[in-house]
């Protein structure tokens, strides 16, 4: 049926204008809502919608709808908004292409996942926090499955099938003069997350949070745990962005060719990754997927593109032109951002320091001259290559881009956490206040 709507649909907006593509769009999931200690609420959710992108005598046009008996009227509205837009010799469609197969990123299981087995995940979820003595206070699972068609005017007919399952629960913990919190999540291609681990895992590190000590106004080396790494390093990336590097917002900007980083940290964007949360065999224009090497040993080598920076850079589009829905324009965004350390230094080589397991307010900082200045959550002193106590209150500041000069893996295992696969990070000096 899908190839049936992006055909039809193709077929429509041709008779309009010569270039146009179609962009269709189902899901299908399920939500469950956990609130204190209860199943708040659960539902089975749908979509369906089709994206129209047309270009007309040099201008872009966009619309979209939800109603499959209206796709000439959405023709004709990109018609019509292409031309109320400027022209723009960088607007264009992908070409014909022969695209990867991506291992590792559908569990058929998920597809047939029934409302009432999510709830069943929650409840033993639930469970065990109140087995672990802790307080629930909000949580839930969620599940998707999803299908992509895109078919243009140049010939270019991508499709994709993927499934997503995730989970989360934050809890306190009554210390009988304080109250602690944490939270923990995780989130698989496969229906292979264990709700009793997330469960003991959140109520671990609400329970060693209890009784925390303060900390005083220094520098110390600190250990980003997986979590608080992914929020930092959120502003990181957005330097590789070639939109940002076109308008002058990357402090990369000039700097291709030079070490911008620790020499022993390589990253790339890996849009084929097995088992990636963001692996697909294209991106949302039809630009096929692949391994994009963004900094070796050091070394700044490429930016992220989809076709229209690629196109205003004179250079090749590298499958980073993403949509988050048919209701959207494709415009660049990650896959999967790989951090690889050939140096890692464990805890055990930490005489004095801090390890922050997440960070609240990452979102504040600039992305473009990547300062910043974050609640550390549940944070524990390092002494002697140990955690020593909790810390009870603190802040960290600092400057992303100089933080990733001196950054080191603190372990090899790295985890997936939304579009980044990194491991604990070490920073050797970043400014904690008390």
């Amino acid at each position: 049926m899908m190839h049936d709507v992006a055909n039809q649909t193709l077929d429509l907006a041709l008779k309009y204008t010569d270039q146009a593509e179609i962009y269709v769009e189902k899901e299908e999931g399920v939500n469950v809502d956990i609130k204190k200690d209860k199943v708040d609420f659960a539902k089975e959710a749908f979509t369906f919608g089709v994206g129209i992108r047309v270009i007309l005598d040099g201008k872009m046009g966009f619309s979209y709808t939800t109603n499959l008996d209206k796709l000439e009227d959405t023709v004709k509205s990109a018609i019509f908004n292409a031309k109320s837009n400027e022209v723009d010799e960088n607007f264009a469609f992908a070409p014909k292409s022969k695209y990867p197969d991506i291992k590792g990123i559908f569990d058929p299981k998920i597809e047939y996942l029934e409302l009432e087995e999510m709830v069943s995940f929650g409840k033993v979820m639930l469970e065990t926090v109140l087995d672990e003595k802790c307080e629930p206070t909000s949580g839930g699972f969620q599940t998707g499955y999803s299908k992509f068609i895109i078919a243009n005017s140049e010939g270019a007919v991508s499709q994709d099938v993927s499934s997503i399952f995730s989970g989360y629960i934050s809890v306190n913990v009554d210390d009988g003069e304080n109250v602690s919190t944490a939270s923990e999540s995780d989130s698989s291609r496969y229906l292979d997350i264990d709700p009793v681990d997330i469960a003991k895992n959140a109520c671990k590190i609400a329970k060693d949070s209890r009784k925390g000590l303060p900390v005083e106004t220094a520098d110390f080396p600190v250990i980003l745990d997986h979590h608080a790494a992914s929020g930092l390093i959120a502003t990181f990336s957005s330097a590789f962005n070639a939109d940002n590097v076109q308008r002058g917002r990357s402090v990369f900007a000039d700097k291709m060719g030079q070490e911008v980083v620790s020499s022993s940290l390589s990253i790339y964007d890996d849009g084929i990754l097995e088992g990636g949360l963001q692996s697909a065999t294209s991106d949302g224009e039809g630009v096929s997927s692949q391994r994009t090497p963004l900094i070796e040993r050091g070394i700044l080598k490429n930016f992220l593109y989809d076709i229209y920076t690629a196109k205003k850079g004179g250079v090749e589009p590298t499958g980073n032109g993403m949509r988050s829905s048919y209701g959207d324009m494709p415009a660049v965004g990650l896959s999967n951002l790989v951090l690889d350390f050939d140096d890692i230094k464990e805890i055990s080589t930490i005489d004095d320091g801090i390890l922050i397991t997440d960070v609240l307010g990452a979102h504040t900082a600039n992305p473009i001259s990547g300062d910043f200045s974050v609640e550390a959550m549940n944070a524990f002193k390092i002494e002697n290559g140990e955690l020593k106590h909790p810390i009870k209150k603190a802040m960290l500041s600092g400057n992303i881009f100089q933080a990733m000069e001196v950054a080191s893996a603190a372990t090899a295992d790295k985890r997936k956490i939304g579009p980044f696969v990194l491991p604990q990070i070490l920073v050797e000096n970043l400014r904690v206040v008390g």
